[in-house]
């Protein structure tokens, strides 16, 4: 799939958008182009029809959206603006144009309340307004462009605010840190996920993929893993169930997704959630004694 493509990359100063991109630059057969929320306001149906009928992209990678889950609580409105009215306005523009649309979307469109691995047909069940928008989206742009991937992942992690940060900074700062130790899922660097998701778009893959790392932990046994590695004190971390730590309850309890479609397809494997850690410690220089 690879030759002189147009990709547009919506939200490229995200995480992921970030880790996308310098995926691709790697790739020279790649072109593509970068957008921030400032450029193209993806809940502006005019405006995304406007920027796909000037640049005509092949393939557009939308990482734009509102992850933060205390704001979608908040604001339901802006939630569903964003997350699915900006999904379904980038699906149908990239119609328009017979690209194909790679949307990304959370474990947190399941209820958590499983204790098996979840796969790309089992049911979906969110319990938050930040799920529920999130399948929204995955809703609008599998009705509205055949030419579409739609990506799970869970607990992801980069260069940005997420667990891993706040979790370093609190310690750094001397706080002692609750984490809990009855939520279970995989973590999931951005990179890793970046490297899944090319290579879905290279094997020319369509529909609901789940890209996430093999293997699965509790947020603890993560947290403990991250102070290891990083050579800083694990007393500084405090087990707790997530009911008792502050926004703990919104997330899924369990939420381990099997990569079943990868599987299926053979298109590509994903690291163990442990190697994957200790490799985007080590590419940073956050390896305790590197």
């Amino acid at each position: 799939m690879f030759g002189r493509e147009c990709i547009w990359l919506a939200g490229a100063k995200g995480q992921l958008g970030q880790a996308i991109l310098h995926e691709i630059k790697k790739q020279n057969a790649l072109t593509v182009v970068v957008t921030t929320d400032k450029d193209v306001d993806v809940t502006d149906m005019a405006e995304v029809s406007r920027f796909v009928i000037t640049n005509h992209p092949s393939v557009i990678i939308n990482c734009a959206g509102i992850t933060d889950m205390e704001s979608c609580e908040l604001d339901k409105v802006m939630a569903y603006k964003v997350n699915a009215l900006g999904a379904r306005n980038m699906a149908a523009a990239a119609r328009m144009v017979d690209a194909k649309i790679i949307h990304i979307s959370t474990d947190d469109v399941f209820a958590g309340d499983s204790e098996v691995e979840l796969t790309e047909f089992d049911a979906t069940v969110p319990t938050s307004v930040y799920g529920k928008s999130k399948l929204a989206g995955e809703m609008m742009v599998r009705e509205l462009n055949p030419k579409h991937l739609v990506i799970r992942s869970s607990w992801s992690y980069g260069e940005g605010k997420n667990f891993m940060t706040d979790l370093l900074e609190r310690v750094d700062a001397g706080e002692k840190v609750g984490v809990a130790l009855d939520q279970i899922s995989t973590p999931t660097s951005m990179d890793a996920l970046a490297k899944g998701i090319l290579n879905l778009m290279r094997g020319n893959e369509y529909g609901v993929y789940h890209v996430s790392c093999e293997g699965s932990c509790t947020r603890y046994e993560f947290a403990k893993k991250i102070l290891e590695m990083t050579g800083r004190d694990i007393s500084m971390i405090q087990p707790m169930v997530a009911k008792d730590i502050q926004g703990g309850h919104q997330r899924p309890m369990h939420s381990v997704l099997e990569n079943l479609m990868m599987k299926v397809t053979g298109i590509y494997k994903m690291p163990e959630w442990d190697v994957d850690l200790n490799e985007y410690l080590e590419v940073r220089g956050m390896k305790y004694g590197e």
